[in-house]
């Protein structure tokens, strides 16, 4: 699975973002997607392929990084620049790497299926995320 090359510095939040606030649980990097641990409320690195399906249950992409008990931003919809070169039209998802994002031809028999968005340009992604329930086979 081929992941985007994300570079951090350029992931900037755009039209129509909504976005959560919070605490970082662990070291995040911006550009990286997270889920929201039950027990602490901080953001983690989702993994679309963890046995625990909590970790899989992405909720958005962090606009900055931080360390365990920094404050987090996450975007959970509208369009974000990623601060990588995406192809106009292409469908991403959770990759299997945690934090990761991939096109979703790159999703593996075994993985549950996060769709974050959908390219508009080489630059901006639409974000709208959905969650498949199942492993794809």
């Amino acid at each position: 699975m081929v992941d985007l090359v994300i570079t951090a510095a350029s992931v900037v939040r755009g039209d129509g973002a909504k976005v959560l606030r919070g605490d970082h649980g662990e070291t995040n990097t911006a550009g990286q997607v997270v889920y929201r641990d039950a027990t602490s409320k901080n953001f983690l690195k989702a993994d679309n392929d963890s046995a625990t399906a909590a970790v899989r249950d992405a909720i958005g992409i962090a606009l900055n990084g931080g360390s365990n008990g920094q404050p987090a931003a996450i975007q959970y919809e509208g369009e974000i620049n990623l601060g990588a070169i995406l192809t106009v039209g292409e469908t991403y998802c959770l990759s299997s790497n945690a934090g990761g994002i991939c096109p979703i031809g790159d999703l593996a028999s075994g993985d549950y299926p996060v769709i974050l968005g959908v390219a508009r340009t080489a630059a901006i992604l639409v974000m709208g995320i959905v969650k498949g329930g199942a492993a794809k086979p």
